[in-house]
Order: C-alpha cells, then structure tokens, then sequence
C-alpha cells in the first residue's frame, strides 16, 4: 500500500505483533504512534485479508520482542519494520483462519469497535473479544450471509429474529433507573440512542447505539463491473444522472457526502488516497488551494461548535454570536466556490476548476476583528466558563488508548496533528501552532479550537500569499505507483484524524475497496469514558464539547 511499510503475519503472530507496538511505544501514551484502524478487504485470489493500519512515532524506537516472541516465531525483523523510519504508517496484512483471528482488542482497546464491525459486516470472527455484541447490526437486520460478504443481495436479505446476544449490557442494582434517550431526540439532530443508568441526577452506566442511519457508504464506492451506473446521484438526493464507476473522480462527489460538515476533508483524504495508488502528484497551485479550502472548512465548523456549545450553557448570546459568524463565513465559501460547504472541487489529480484567491484575504478581513472579539467575550463570562470548567474530564492515558483524536485528545495532552506530524497537501510548506491543552475536560476543548481559529485565519493567509498561477489538474504518473494499487489518504479534520484506505482493481479505474476511518466513529468510543460518574445536568454541555458527527460514525 502506497505510503505504508506492509508486513505478512499470520494468524497466530498477531497477539506477539501486538505486544511488540505497545514496547515501542513505551509506557508513557506517545503522541505520534497508535493503532489507527482496521478492516477486511476481498483479494484478488478470493480470499479475505484483515488490514491493520499503524501511524509510525516521528522519533522512532527499536522495538524488542517480547519474551522472545518474534525471534521464536523467525522475524529477526520484527512485526513493526523500521517503524517511524520510511513511511508515516504501518500496514500489518492477515489471513485469517477459517475466518477467525484472535481479538487484540484486550491489548489495544480501539480495536474493539472495528473488531465488532468485522464482526457484523464481513462475518468474521474474533476469539476471546471483550465486548462480542452486534455493532452495527441492529435487532431483527439480516446478518447471513454477511452484508460485506461476496454475493449479499439486499433485495433478497431477510429479517432475522433469531435470539442474539444482548446489544447493551444491563446494569442492575437498588434505585437504579434507566432512560433510552433517542434515537429521535429533537429538533434535526442526528438519530441515535443514548441510554443512561442513574440513581437521582447521578449517572452510573452511559451507552449510546449509533448506526441507525448506516448507509453502507463505503459499499457504495465498489461498482461490480458492467454496473456502471451503480453510484448515481439517486442515491444521493437528485435522479437521473449516473456516475461512471471508470471515472474515480466520481468518488470524490460520493465522499463529500458521507459527512456533509466535512465534505472538503473527505474528498481531500480519498483523492490523495486514488493519487497515492495511481502515483499522481497534484499540482502545486492546487496543493496550496486544497490547504485554504480545508482550513476555511475547519474556521465554518468551529464557530459552529462554539455557538452550540453556548446553547448548551444557556449562553444566548453567544449561540446567536457563533451561528451569526458561521453564516459569514459560509457566504465567503459561496462567493469563492459558488458553494457554502465547499463542495464539487476537490478530486484525484487537484481541483476540478481554478479558484480565484485575490479577494479572499479582504473577505476574511470583515469578519476577522468580529471573531476575535467574540472570542474574547467568551473567555470573560464567567457564567460560561463555570459551566465548562472540570465537566467532562478525559484522561490522558484513556484519551490515547481508547484513540480520541483531533481537537479531543490535544486538550487531554496528547501533540498530535497529521497535518505537521505527516504533511499532506502543501502543509510542509506553512507554519503553525498546534494548540494543546492537558486539563482534559470541556473548557479544554473549547479553548483547543479558539485557538485553531486564529491558526486557520493565518494558515489561509500564508496560503493566499504563496500559491502561484499554474495548472490545478493533473493526470499523469509523477511518482511511483503502488503495484496493487493501493493508497492510503489522511487529512486532520476539524474533529480528528481522517483516513481513507482505496484498492483498486487489477485495470485501476474501479475501486475494489473502499474504507473510511471517520475521527467521530473513534471520538464516540471515548465519549462515554467522560460520561459515567457525570451527572445529568452537565451532559448536554459534555456532548457538545466533544463536537461529534453521527453521520460520520454511522456511514
């Protein structure tokens, strides 16, 4: 896979595999490596791999076999290469047997809900996992055979009411209460159920169920040959209009839409991604374009969050201050794009048209005093703050081991941002703060991303001021290709690390695979880790801290 070292294990080398990661990266949670995520991908030979992709420390260090693991099982090698040395990531690739593999989820906890996704969606299994129950398969959905297994039909899948293992774990005891929230809540809001086990206002047990509206997005990027108008704009909100499966351009319009609040990050991370497989370097105007769209993206999004974190703490001002800002920065993405989301310009090879800058830095001018005052203001109302202030709190050491990404593990501490730790677009080619903060709760990463705002504004600027006429599209094979036609793409969205994993078939104009490790489906996995032994007053402010996507957890 382009951009990763890969490495052949088999089966019974993964728990050794395993150990060997957690010895190199030490005791203490290291900022730069982790497990990032995990799948099943269909090979050319019929059988099914498991991918697991590791994100390499930028000090790399040895890592030793434990208890002479690796040197018994002849990998003088050892499992993790020259981790941190080549490439910015680690791919491990395994067989499984008769489709099981052991869980690691034991060893390194983020792993479980990608297990548990193998789990409902590919048919796997995993011995000896924690926490075995459906994930993404609600009660009653069909699950033989399995909906990412070749030959599923939905048309003829029925539903299944055989008894199956209990989805949310019961938690029993004198005077506790329990309370399914959702899955429709209120106003727009996004559909998922919270449950919450209490006793007064105290919360004992938090579980929330998302996947209600899963639409098997990442299905939809593979098109089975001569069903070229498989991805069409019928499923995506306007008939008539096919997308081409050769054409992987068409790709991009599809990943604008699994999280429409970050359309610009996951069209970023597929192209590079399709770029990285091909050997396509996208033109330097364009690199610099794509790092302005991104960052106008994450300045909308955070002055979003800040006015619905107001609402929250019954801030009325400053919810109508924040959504007022939002929308003026909008209106600029449409005068710029012709779009307030950013959307239909980023695609495999740089930008489908040229944009024209010239205006931009004057635009940003009229808000950019505006925001800073806002910003202030906030900081100085103490009935805001109080609010904030120790509600919340995540761990460092949970923060990193349940892998919380983005604005949510830098306010627990933890100095990780891929647009500086592995640059992509032109990011190596600017400077910037990565603001950290390490009290772990609410107001942390509430002042993470007003500091993130002031960074955009001067990332944007610098952008503006180096980018230089030229071409914006390019398709022609400037660096080597992956000879399997694998890439692998990743963008710092404003909610975290985002990485998208395309396989192409053997013609490499279809995707064979598509995955998507969206930061909100590693976020969610934290978020109840803040939630227990909170109590029911602060939730609502809790979950808006985290600035959490459904859409993006669900796909």
């Amino acid at each position: 896979m382009r951009h990763c070292d890969t490495i052949r294990l088999r089966p019974g080398e993964l728990p050794a595999a395993a150990d060997a990661l957690l010895t190199a990266l030490g005791d203490t949670p290291s900022a730069h490596g982790r497990m990032q995520m995990a799948y099943a991908c269909g090979c050319s030979d019929g059988g099914l791999d498991v991918i697991y992709v590791v994100s390499a420390p930028r000090s790399p260090q040895a890592a030793p076999a434990p208890h002479g693991g690796e040197a018994a099982l002849g990998r003088p090698g050892g499992f993790l290469g020259s981790l941190g040395a080549n490439q910015p990531y680690k791919v491990w690739r395994v067989r499984p047997d008769n489709h099981t593999l052991p869980s690691l989820a034991d060893k390194l906890p983020l792993l479980g809900w990608y297990e548990r996704e193998m789990m409902d969606l590919d048919g796997l299994r995993f011995t000896g996992h924690p926490e075995p129950n459906p994930l993404v398969l609600h009660e009653g959905m069909p699950r033989q055979p399995a909906p990412l297994a070749h030959g599923f039909d939905i048309h003829a899948a029925a539903l299944d009411f055989t008894p199956q293992p209990p989805i949310v774990p019961l938690v029993l005891g004198p005077d506790i209460q329990r309370l399914p929230f959702g899955p429709v809540r209120a106003d727009i809001v996004e559909s998922a159920q919270f449950l919450f086990f209490y006793i007064g206002e105290g919360i004992l047990h938090y579980h929330p169920r998302l996947f209600y509206k899963h639409r098997a997005m990442e299905a939809r990027f593979q098109v089975p040959p001569g069903n070229d108008a498989a991805i069409s704009w019928g499923h995506l909100g306007r008939p008539g209009v096919a997308l081409r499966a050769p054409d992987l351009r068409a790709g991009a319009v599809l990943a604008e839409r699994v999280s429409g609040i970050d359309s610009v990050a996951h069209a970023l991370a597929f192209a590079q991604a399709v770029e990285g497989a091909l050997g396509w370097r996208a033109p330097s105007r364009s690199r610099y374009l794509r790092v302005i769209l991104a960052e106008l993206e994450r300045l909308y999004n955070h002055l979003h969050y800040l006015g619905h974190l107001s609402k929250t703490t019954t801030l009325k001002v400053g919810e109508a201050q924040g959504l007022l800002l939002e929308e003026r920065l909008k209106q600029i993405n449409a005068k710029l794009t012709g779009s307030r989301f950013l959307r239909g310009l980023i695609t495999p090879g740089g930008l489908r048209r040229d944009l024209d800058v010239s205006g931009l830095d004057a635009a940003l001018d009229t808000v950019t005093d505006d925001i800073g005052s806002y910003l202030q203001r906030l900081e100085n109302t103490r009935s805001h703050l109080d609010r904030l202030m120790t509600t919340g709190h995540l761990d460092r050491q949970v923060a990193f081991d349940q892998g919380a990404c983005g604005p949510i593990e830098r306010a627990s501490g933890l100095d990780r941002d891929l647009r500086r730790d592995h640059p992509y677009a032109n990011y190596d080619k600017v400077r910037f703060s990565v603001p950290v903060q390490k009290t772990g709760d609410a107001h942390a990463r509430s002042l993470v991303r007003m500091e993130e705002i002031r960074e955009s504004l001067a990332l944007i600027r610098q952008a503006i001021g180096r980018v230089k006429p030229g071409p914006v599209l390019r398709h022609e094979v400037l660096e080597p290709a992956d000879p399997h036609g694998e890439g692998l793409g990743w963008v710092e969205t404003t909610r975290g690390g985002l990485l998208y994993a395309v396989h192409l078939d053997a013609t490499r104009t279809r995707l064979q695979r598509v995955k998507i490790k969206d930061p909100s489906f590693s976020n969610w996995r934290v978020f109840p880790f803040t939630v227990e032994d909170s109590n029911m007053m602060d939730y609502a402010i809790n979950e808006a801290s985290f600035g959490l996507s459904v859409a993006g957890a669900d796909r």
